[in-house]
């Protein structure tokens, strides 16, 4: 066989490409940067990244993903074609594609994903729900009659789900994530501090000091932002317990799906997900204490997968052994012919 199945974790914030026999050959931001007269894509991925609220009037760097769907379709398919380019070791041959998508997309929002792929290069596009993947990349033997349930915080959407037989018995997908969580941090310090700072910073403060449930010790730091009296620089200090406070509202929204999805879940799996433990995956399960967070509001073991932000990508590639169970609607995973 000439042409390598791909799967593609189709992020908010980042797009992982994993292909059969070599693994993830492939981690960008899910970022272009576009020349606004003449319509040329310059840069995607990292290159774009740097490039946000960086860029000349006549270049913009835009993220064609909005919490988890396609916001800006022709952006998308020219960034999956320059990706695919990217790994595809023949030009002849199109590949069969395995694409991630969250738990409550639209049918519409589901077939221009399916459109997006093939006409960035696909042979065929089929779609995985992202808790079926974060739970098979994170080691789940999701055939068995046991339930499990699964926390992926994404960039642009939360899904909570339960699964037991290859299937979702219960879930649901929130819009609240890490861009959330980013915005949180700009909303907080502009009030607090008033300061303006930028997503960049917001994400570096997240990743650094961010958390949701106290820490052993309070850790600071020293950021740069625009003060909102003076318009000038101003460098000032940034607590972990302030950042509790930032994150308070996201959350708690996320722990309220956690809830709802448990309430609405058949009393046996919920006996079998208290013995299995609760697992989370996706970049915004690593905001230090979300672990601690739930186990302390549900009372159930909770544990972050290894190598949390790949675990989606790693469970969709695992699911091209299954292709040939895709073609009969099996494993939850939809299947759509090609449009002509």
């Amino acid at each position: 066989m000439f042409s390598k199945d791909i799967g593609i974790d189709l992020g908010t914030a980042s797009i992982l490409v994993y292909i059969k026999g070599k693994g993830v050959v492939l981690r960008e931001p899910s970022v272009v940067a576009i020349d606004k007269n003449t319509g040329k894509l310059l840069k995607v991925g990292t290159d774009a990244q740097q490039m946000l609220g960086r860029t000349p009037g006549n270049i913009i760097a835009i993220r064609p993903l909005r919490e988890g769907v396609i916001s800006d379709y022709d952006m998308t398919e020219r960034m999956l074609r320059e990706f695919i380019r990217k790994v595809s070791a023949s030009r002849l041959f199109k590949p069969r594609v395995v694409i991630c998508v969250p738990s409550g997309i639209t049918e519409v929002e589901e077939r221009a994903v399916i459109d997006a792929g093939i006409q960035a290069g696909a042979k065929r596009v089929y779609l995985i729900e992202e808790p079926l993947a974060a739970a098979i990349g994170a080691g789940i033997d999701i055939t068995k009659p046991d339930g499990h349930m699964v926390v992926d915080i994404g960039g642009g959407t939360s899904d909570v789900a339960v699964i037991s037989l290859s299937g979702i018995v219960e879930s649901d997908s929130i819009k609240i994530a890490g861009d959330q969580f980013d915005e949180a941090i700009i909303k907080y310090i502009r009030k607090k501090h008033n300061v303006l700072i930028g997503e960049r910073t917001a994400e570096e403060l997240k990743m650094s000091i961010g958390c949701v449930f106290p820490r052993p010790e309070e850790q600071s730091i020293e950021i740069k932002g625009r003060c909102l009296m003076t318009g000038l620089p101003r460098v000032f200090s940034v607590t972990s317990s302030e950042m509790i406070e930032a994150f308070e509202e996201p959350a708690s929204r996320i722990l309220e799906a956690v809830h709802g999805v448990l309430e609405r879940t058949p009393p046996e799996l919920v006996a079998d997900i208290s013995t299995n433990g609760i697992v989370m995956t996706g970049g915004g399960s690593l905001i230090w204490g979300f672990d601690k967070l739930i186990e302390s509001h549900t009372g159930i073991e909770t544990h972050i997968a290894e190598d949390a932000i790949s675990c989606v990508a790693y469970g969709t590639g695992k699911s091209l052994d299954w292709i040939a169970d895709m073609q009969d609607g099996t494993m939850n995973i939809s299947r759509r012919k090609q449009m002509n």
